[in-house]
């Protein structure tokens, strides 16, 4: 990988849709049909570790398509779309957002409030051992992490600030605000939600504000999504790992750990190999094993060391893409 041409990287992480039920109609794609979903969608379905056991049943079996997301569509076909990318973990937000900045997770479910357990690794606590930045725009697993001296949550807006004056750290980690996070509908969480068209554009105009700033030449973005939320994926992602603990509850004791179900994941950069799409088995660890290699960091454990590090994505000789339009 050429060193020195990237210094920014931006992994924004939203919410809760599996490749097919978002890409699952994307041209040459490995992708499966399904009725259209309303959107916003009626409810959020249950994607706990233990319905997750279960999807092949029980899973909803609906899916948006070009028209709900025209913009997701278009960077995918300007640049680099992913449709062997699996979560980490099967199971639901938490542990995957901590596997896409720690390749570790004391969770398979999301943890209890009060919860002890905590990350003493970490890739932002590598960055900032080598005098290196990173920032977290809206994200809630930082709190999980030991030993780390940055700002553990910056608001999401801050992050279009800091874009569009070229401001950002080496890496940022961008969530968005509950409205625009594409998460469906859930009675725990107050106000409108849901309407994945209104959160795409929510991460278009994150893009245009990096554009904006002057730091695309120099930056790669990931958009991705953190689980599988309940809905259906016709590929079966590989065991590579089994979960060993007693808790949540006994009987998920060597069951599957990883990987969890695939999502999509855009790869958008002026050395992002354009047009096509990545067959290559991808994790959300591959995208910490990509940060690693760009700014010559070493592994936090067994994961992340043997990940690969996204390397089809990317042509490093070829002439810079130009960035993307400001209306896709």
């Amino acid at each position: 990988m050429s060193k020195g041409k990237i210094q920014h990287i931006v992994i924004i992480v939203k919410e809760n849709h599996t490749f097919d039920n978002y890409f699952g109609t994307f041209p040459n794609a490995d992708g499966f049909q399904m009725p259209r979903s309303p959107n916003p969608p009626p409810r959020d379905p249950d994607h706990r570790h233990s319905v997750w056991l279960t999807r092949d049943k029980t899973s909803v079996r609906q899916q948006f398509v070009q028209a709900d997301l025209p913009a997701y569509f278009e960077y995918a076909k300007l640049f680099r779309l992913c449709d062997h990318f699996f979560t980490e973990v099967a199971g639901p937000s938490t542990p995957n957002h901590l596997m896409l900045i720690g390749a570790d997770s004391p969770f398979i479910d999301n943890p209890k409030p009060g919860d002890p357990s905590r990350l003493n690794t970490s890739l932002p606590l590598s960055l900032e051992k080598q005098q290196l930045t990173w920032a977290n725009y809206g994200g809630y697993a930082f709190q999980y992490l030991n030993g780390i001296q940055g700002i553990r949550k910056h608001a999401s807006d801050q992050f279009k600030m800091d874009a569009g004056e070229g401001k950002l750290p080496n890496i940022s980690w961008l969530y968005a605000p509950s409205q625009y996070d594409e998460h469906p509908p859930d009675r725990q969480r107050a106000g409108p939600m849901g309407n994945v068209t209104t959160g795409m554009q929510w991460t278009v105009d994150q893009v245009n504000a990096l554009v904006k700033g002057g730091l695309w030449p120099t930056s790669v973005v990931f958009i991705t999504w953190d689980d599988w939320a309940g809905w259906y994926d016709q590929v079966s992602p590989p065991n590579v790992e089994t979960w060993m603990r007693l808790n949540p509850q006994p009987s998920y004791k060597g069951t599957q750990f990883r990987y969890g179900s695939r999502v999509g994941c855009i790869v958008m950069s002026p050395y992002a190999n354009q047009g096509y799409i990545s067959k290559m088995l991808h994790s959300h660890v591959s995208v910490v094993k990509f940060c690693e290699s760009v700014f010559n960091l070493s592994p936090l454990n067994n994961r992340d060391r043997n990940a690969d590090e996204m390397s089809d994505c990317f042509d490093f000789n070829q002439k810079p893409a130009l960035p993307p339009p400001a209306t896709p």
